[in-house]
């Protein structure tokens, strides 16, 4: 019998994000022929604007969810209007980026569903008659396959950014588009304003590159060198809880156990020492390059390239090196 799965996009900025992509992809590596992929679109005015784009990366049906109470994400709102969706398509499974709402929308869509989960999800196979999920334990030093057990029960999957590809987008395909009424409950709690600190254009969770600061840095000042190769590079800022917690950055940037999860293509360590909780966060980096004036420094276990020396002086070199490659 067909099963549909149902992806849950995000937007940001009125644009969406790259794991909603990737999402798309991982549904339909779970697919069999015959399923099918749909899409949930939840936020405000002109949302339904973005579902051309979902069509292209092979959604084969779009419901909208518009309303003013999903300007900004609020876990009640926003599960109240992905109940509406279920409600009408009652999906097979409902696959989320494990972003910061992902994370917190999942587990309270899996037990309003009475859903099996799986969290932070890397790579997806089909084996046999079912699907195993590959997902890290013990802050990356190892991985494990799991899959649901129930046949007939929901799965929720949350995707982390930038593990699976996204698939090549087909501008021509189209999708039905269906329009979801707002059940509009009385909420408890309503979002009047966000302040947003971030660390830069482009998320941390999604970039391709990132540099990073630890306490090597020395001072807020000592982020500028990496915030100039960061820019030249189209990376993003990130920093080690130490340097967070010295005062030098906001936690907005902090990655690590109790931080970001990154998975970058290629991610630079300057003036970070490499603790366990850091290395929780950036360990499935593709290549990981340390810059560190002591050479006994942890990090240098994990790099694939090292570099002895003092931050302040390799990274400008690099950052003019870098800019001339790539004029």
């Amino acid at each position: 019998m067909p099963k549909t799965f149902l992806v849950v996009a995000e937007a940001r900025g009125g644009k969406l994000r790259q794991v909603s992509f990737e999402t798309l992809r991982a549904a339909q590596l779970s697919a069999e022929a015959g399923d099918s992929i749909a899409a949930v679109l939840l936020g405000g005015a002109g949302s339904k604007a973005l579902a051309d784009e979902l069509a292209a990366y092979g959604a084969d049906s779009i419901y909208v969810v518009e309303h003013s109470a999903l300007d900004n994400y609020s876990s009640e709102a926003y599960l109240n209007a992905l109940l509406a969706v279920t409600d009408s398509v009652t999906p097979n499974a409902v696959y989320f980026g494990h972003t910061a709402a992902g994370r917190d929308l999942a587990p309270l869509a899996a037990a309003k569903l009475e859903a099996g989960q799986l969290s932070d999800v890397t790579a997806i196979e089909r084996s046999g008659d079912g699907v195993l999920f590959t997902r890290p334990l013990y802050a990356g030093k190892a991985v494990e396959k799991k899959a649901f057990t129930e046949p007939n029960g929901i799965w929720v999957v949350t995707v982390r950014p930038n593990n699976i590809a996204a698939g090549e987008p087909d501008a021509s395909r189209q999708a039905e588009v269906i329009d979801v009424a707002y059940p509009a409950p009385s909420l408890r709690s309503v979002i009047r304003e966000v302040v947003k600190k971030t660390s830069g254009a482009i998320d941390l969770a999604e970039a391709k590159i990132v540099v990073s600061g630890g306490r090597g840095v020395r001072s807020a000042e000592g982020f500028q060198p990496l915030e100039e190769l960061a820019a030249v590079l189209g990376g993003a800022v990130g920093a080690s809880r130490g340097a967070c917690d010295a005062g030098y950055c906001e936690y907005a940037m902090q990655i690590g156990q109790t931080g970001k999860v990154v998975t970058p293509e290629i991610y630079i360590a300057c003036g970070i020492s490499g603790a366990i909780q850091h290395l929780a966060g950036m360990s499935s980096s593709r290549v990981i390059i340390a810059i560190n004036k002591d050479p006994e420094a942890p990090i240098f276990k994990v790099a694939d390239y090292g570099i002895v020396g003092d931050l302040f002086e390799v990274v400008p070199l690099l950052t003019e090196e870098f800019r001339s490659l790539l004029q």
